[in-house]
């Protein structure tokens, strides 16, 4: 019991989903599903630059939350990435306006984005097609300012 107990705590899509915000927590929700992910936030110009390279593997719970200061272009490439992403483009108000499935690892060719974004995330290629997040799904965490956010902290 107490092993279904903490498997239902640290599982996506639990009770564990439904806790108030937190640094460390996106949630993403849409029209007939709502995940949550353990993130890495990179909001800072080093830490966007250098994202997820270099690593082997990354828990099918967790992501990298890019946050820039201002929705912009943004374009993003896989070098020195050595597992396959999905990234999730979201504008300011955290609304998905792009996803790009299976980001190839290693290839340099650009992912754009497109204008207005100003949140990326980036997690396990295939999980957004299998999840069904697409644009216009939103996402939730404590970087989105409240009051443009489409769904905030205080919701």
């Amino acid at each position: 019991m107490l092993r279904m107990l903490l498997l239902a705590t640290l599982l996506p899509g639990s009770a564990w989903a439904e806790a108030a915000c937190a640094p460390d927590r996106l949630d993403l929700r849409w029209e007939g599903g709502k995940e949550s992910f353990t993130v890495e936030v990179a909001d800072d110009g080093e830490e966007r630059a250098r994202g997820l390279m270099f690593r082997t593997e990354m828990a099918q719970s967790a992501g990298m939350l890019f946050v820039y200061d201002a929705p912009r272009r943004v374009q993003f490439w896989m070098k020195n990435t050595l597992i396959p992403l999905d990234m999730v483009f979201a504008d300011a108000t955290g609304t998905v306006t792009r996803v790009h499935s299976g980001a190839v690892p290693g290839d340099l060719t650009p992912i754009d984005g497109g204008d207005g974004v100003q949140f990326v995330v980036e997690i396990n290629a295939g999980l957004a097609d299998k999840l069904g997040i697409a644009p216009g799904a939103v996402l939730r965490h404590p970087a989105i300012p409240a009051a443009s956010a489409a769904w905030s902290c205080d919701d």
